[in-house]
């Protein structure tokens, strides 16, 4: 069953599978190049955000850790089926919570992969058995792998507004010691005070060239700007005849070419979701195996309209 909040502002809406309020043909978006499989390490977390899209926090164990040779399997079958996948991200939760973080990492870096971690890089991160780990990786595939470190906004006071007095100071510490040993970084902040694109990414600038952090502002796979994920706003369906009408192609949807696993608690093995935006949403599970993933997806939710369709997302690089 879907949230009430999203029900109450789309009313009627986001119902059927196939076909929209209106009686037309839904959306839907097909697995045409697969470039990135995501893994949710566990929604365990250091903090509890304000408006976390996953609720992480230090109790939520829903989705539990995710071990090494679950990852190596899936690894296994992207082989097996083919795909022409570049890059193996991470997310949490916060993915320096699981003990087996470095050697998954370590896996999809022998394998040949890219690999983005999304992390707060704070006290997590900063464990000498994680520093030690991560030194190691940056000396064999330094080039291979990027930490996307979430700074809500530039000023200390407004990222604390949602992570947390004193948090601030913490991630930019971690930040810091990755900028010493040289590793590469990415940001991804949010659009929720009214700013302007352009005045956002001014201020990361400023932030930057402050600190001395090799990211590009003007970059959007650098500096990522997320719009709020706001699941009480009315929001039209998508119809088949939106892509004309929008001058957008399917293959431009992020499921187009990317799926996430998961491990759920009590769950005797993981699921592949269409989306990683849409983790507790049982009609986006497609199942365990990276074939049965293959399927379509109908655009069947608020955020596939808002987030994905209309507002451009990527969670990737």
């Amino acid at each position: 069953m879907k949230d009430n909040a999203p029900q109450l502002a789309n009313i009627g809406k986001f119902q059927n599978k196939s076909v929209t309020a209106d009686g037309q043909t839904r959306a839907k978006v097909s697995l045409t190049r697969p470039e990135t499989l995501w893994f949710n390490t566990g929604t365990l977390c250091n903090i509890e955000c304000v408006n976390c899209y996953i609720a992480s926090s230090p109790t939520n164990d829903a989705l539990v850790y995710i071990t090494a040779d679950e990852v190596r399997n899936y690894l296994d079958q992207i082989e097996a089926r083919n795909w022409p996948v570049h890059e193996i991200g991470f997310t949490g939760g916060e993915p320096f919570m699981n003990p087996q973080m470095i050697d998954m990492t370590r896996a999809a870096l022998e394998r040949g992969y890219k690999v983005l971690i999304l992390t707060n890089a704070m006290a997590p991160m900063m464990r000498r058995k994680m520093r030690e780990g991560l030194l190691g990786l940056q000396k064999e595939f330094n080039h291979m792998l990027t930490l996307r470190i979430s700074i809500d906004h530039f000023r200390p006071a407004l990222h604390d507004e949602e992570r947390g007095d004193g948090s601030f100071e913490k991630t930019l510490a971690g930040m810091e010691w990755l900028r010493d040993h040289g590793f590469n970084m990415a940001i991804a902040g949010r659009t929720v005070w009214g700013e302007s694109d352009a005045e956002s990414r001014a201020g990361y600038a400023r932030f930057f060239a402050r600190h001395g952090f090799d990211i590009d502002p003007q970059n959007p796979a650098q500096t990522v700007l997320f719009p709020e994920m706001d699941e009480t706003v009315e929001v039209p369906e998508i119809t088949t005849a939106c892509w004309g009408i929008l001058d957008k192609s399917p293959n431009d949807v992020m499921c187009a070419s990317a799926r996430m696993v998961v491990k759920r608690k009590g769950a005797e093995k993981p699921a592949v979701l269409a989306c990683t935006l849409l983790p507790y949403e049982p009609e986006f599970e497609m199942g365990h195996t990276l074939a049965e993933a293959e399927a379509d997806v109908h655009l069947n939710h608020p955020h596939c309209a808002k987030f994905c369709v209309l507002g451009g997302a990527s969670c990737s690089g």
